[in-house]
């Protein structure tokens, strides 16, 4: 199998998810959501796809229940727009990579401030 294929068939499914989930589903818990990423096992035969939400934690848990409970038409749908020996079971999750990076961003501005403070109150200016 070529080392480039993994990746753009896990391409091709994140681009596909997106599409049925903003055209073709009408579920009110799949509101501000983003399909982010996919990863696949090498064998093809199981996919992780992460979402992101816009709003809290509860608009999370809903569209991830949303997204469960239509697992099955999507998969559906998948496996007639892009063609694979087996479609690869599929599990959503939530990508908790926006608030991991504003987390450490808060960090860093947090210690540029104490630095700020310390530097200030030292006399070095």
């Amino acid at each position: 199998m070529s080392s480039q294929r993994p990746g753009r068939v896990q391409e091709a499914i994140r681009q596909e998810v997106s599409r049925i989930v903003h055209g073709e589903m009408k579920d009110p818990r799949l509101g501000f959501i983003t399909i982010t990423k996919v990863d696949l096992t090498k064998d093809l035969r199981y996919a992780r796809i992460y979402f992101s939400v816009l709003g809290e934690d509860k608009d999370k848990k809903l569209a991830l229940k949303g997204l469960n409970s239509a697992k099955g038409y999507i998969k559906g749908l998948l496996a007639d727009r892009i063609k694979l020996r087996f479609m690869p079971d599929i599990v959503f999750m939530v990508d908790e990579s926006m608030e991991h990076t504003k987390h450490i961003y808060g960090i860093i501005e947090r210690l540029k401030k104490e630095r700020g403070d310390a530097g200030n109150n030292s006399g070095d200016k």
